[in-house]
This record gives C-alpha cells, structure tokens and sequence, in this order.
C-alpha cells in the first residue's frame, strides 16, 4: 500500500486505462494544456500527445455530444466537467441521448462512455456551481453513477467506469481530491453497484455517499466515546447500481437507520433508500428510519451559512440521539 492523494488516485486509474487500451481518450476544458482545472490530468498531455489528451471549447452539449458519438463508434471517452453543474446545458446529450442508444438499437450500439468531475456545495462558489445531480441522473434508466470517497474507491471506481459499456457518471467532490488514503499498488478494479461499510457497529446504521461518509465517521467517533453508542457506516458509492443487499443487511443488524447525504431532501436518493428499508426491513426497524440532507435551499454563496445548509456531524449525532 502507498498512500496518495484523492486527485492522484483518479489520476493513476486514468494513467492505467490509457496505457492498457488505446481507445481511452480524455477530452474536456482545460485537461491538456492547463493541466486540468483541478490537476486531475496534470502531466497526461506530455505523456499521451494530443491526440488521447484533448481541450474543449466551453461547450458542453457540444463535447458531451461529441464524446457520445464518439463511444458510439468503439472509443471510451473520459469526459470531464469542471463543475457537474455545467451538465445541464448538455442535458439532452447526457440523458436522453446515452442512456437511450443502448435500448433503441436493440443492444447493437454501446456507449461506453464516463463523465466526471466535481459535485459538491461547501467551496463557497455559490448556487450555479453547487449541484449535486446523482439523484437526477440514477432516475434514468442505462445510466450508472457513482460517488467516490476515499482515494481507493476513486481510482478502482473510476477504473471499472473506464471499462464499462454503458455511460457512468463519476461525482467526485473539490474537497476530497487533497485527501489521503492507502491505495495499493497493484492493479485492482471496483466493482459498480457493490457498497462498503466503512465502520463495522451494532447499535445504528449511517447510510452515505461522497463527503456525507467522513461526516458520519466522524459522528460515528463522538457516538463512540461520548455516548456509548456504536454506529456502522455503509458507504454507498454506488448510487446505481445500488448496493441493496448490503443495505438491508446492515439496518437488520442495527434495527436503526440515518440517511446522510449532501442533496436536497425532496425526492434525494436517501429517499429512495428510506422506501427500499421499510419495504424490505420495517420488521427489523426499533425506530423510524431518520434522514438529514442539505437545506431545501439553493446553495448559499456565505461560507458560514453554506456550512450550516450542509450536513454536519452534530446534526447527524442529534438525530442519532433522538432514536437511540
């Protein structure tokens, strides 16, 4: 195991996929030149050429559509957003064109095809630039989404993307990508639509994605210490496919459930996971299942009130409190 950073974990993964097929092209603003907006693709145009690391015009639909063409035709394009809230200018490309080629052809055309980039509020960039789409874009039947927290899961996720035949949407987070973690360094692929508890417990399950999962590790902590109260974290990453066996299983073993996550709560994926543990674990339930989600606001440009909009570990704790 080495440790690296968040931003180099998906730098290696698109390193390895570029090397091992030469149908791997990354395209969008600022990835070659500039070295990405992020530096997520720092070094890749020196090492790959033009022709595999390509800049984009600001125009969105117009990539987006063209990188969907061009995986219609056996390329894998790694898109990338500088903010997933630039998605929805190529929303007709995004969701109505790749999720529908697959099923209108009669499964003779794949569209291999990922998007990345950053879905998040908290860099205090203010309400056009703060989407978290996941829950959008998981409603579409034949797209696939996933949100990466750890270093690990980033590179293995985006790795299995990389390589899969349908679109996957890659939500990432500005504030993870200087996150450290061990990451080994032997290849190794994450299979899509296959959850991680991240803390074993027995008293509450915390249920997350993205950011929310380090909000509930750390709640999960002060539980520990403070109140005797031992919490598990299930890390989703996978919005859909949807983990909902490992779900299940670990609202069975706690008999409690909170739902964390940085979207809006009306019809945000937790609401899907609160439906999918009554129906298939309310017997098991000690308690009413609790969510805790961003403000039904539009982002906030303050700093200090976006930090109070968005989920945070003493929120998570009272509610935890409140049920155990």
């Amino acid at each position: 195991m080495s440790e690296i950073s968040y931003r180099q974990a998906l730098k290696d993964a698109m390193i390895e996929e570029l090397e091992q097929d030469e149908n791997v092209v990354i395209i969008g603003e600022e990835v070659a030149q500039y070295n990405g907006a992020y530096k997520v693709t720092e070094g890749l145009l020196a090492q790959f050429g033009p022709k595999r690391i390509v800049d984009a015009p600001i125009s969105e639909a117009g990539f987006i559509g063209m990188g969907i063409g061009a995986s219609m035709l056996g390329i894998r394009p790694v898109m990338e957003l500088m903010f997933w809230s630039f998605a929805y200018v190529a929303w007709d490309q995004i969701i109505n064109n790749a999720a529908s080629v697959r099923y209108m052809s009669g499964g003779k055309i794949n569209v291999p095809i990922v998007i990345r980039g950053p879905a998040n509020g908290g860099t205090g960039v203010g309400a056009t630039h703060s989407h978290t789409p996941e829950n959008f874009i998981a409603n579409t039947p034949g797209l696939k989404v996933v949100c990466p927290t750890t270093p690990y899961d980033a590179k293995g996720l985006l790795k299995a993307a990389i390589r899969d035949n349908d679109p996957v949407y890659v939500m990432e987070s500005t504030i993870l990508y200087n996150n450290v973690g061990e990451v080994p360094e032997e290849e190794y692929v994450i299979p899509l639509g296959k959850a991680d508890v991240k803390r074993e417990g027995t008293d509450v399950s915390l249920i997350a994605h993205g950011p929310s999962v380090l909000v509930c590790l750390e709640a999960a902590e002060i539980l520990k210490s403070e109140h005797g109260i031992d919490a598990e974290v299930v890390d989703l990453r996978s919005i859909r496919p949807l983990d909902e066996q490992t779900i299940v299983d670990s609202v069975k073993k706690t008999s409690r459930a909170v739902l964390v996550e940085e979207n809006k709560p009306f019809c945000g994926v937790d609401a899907q996971i609160a439906y999918l543990i009554q129906n298939q674990a309310f017997d098991y339930l000690d308690a009413p299942v609790q969510r805790v989600s961003a403000i039904d606001a539009p982002a906030v440009y303050s700093p200090p009130l976006e930090k109070i909009q968005l989920p945070k570990s003493d929120v998570v704790i009272k509610k935890i409190l409140e049920i155990c």
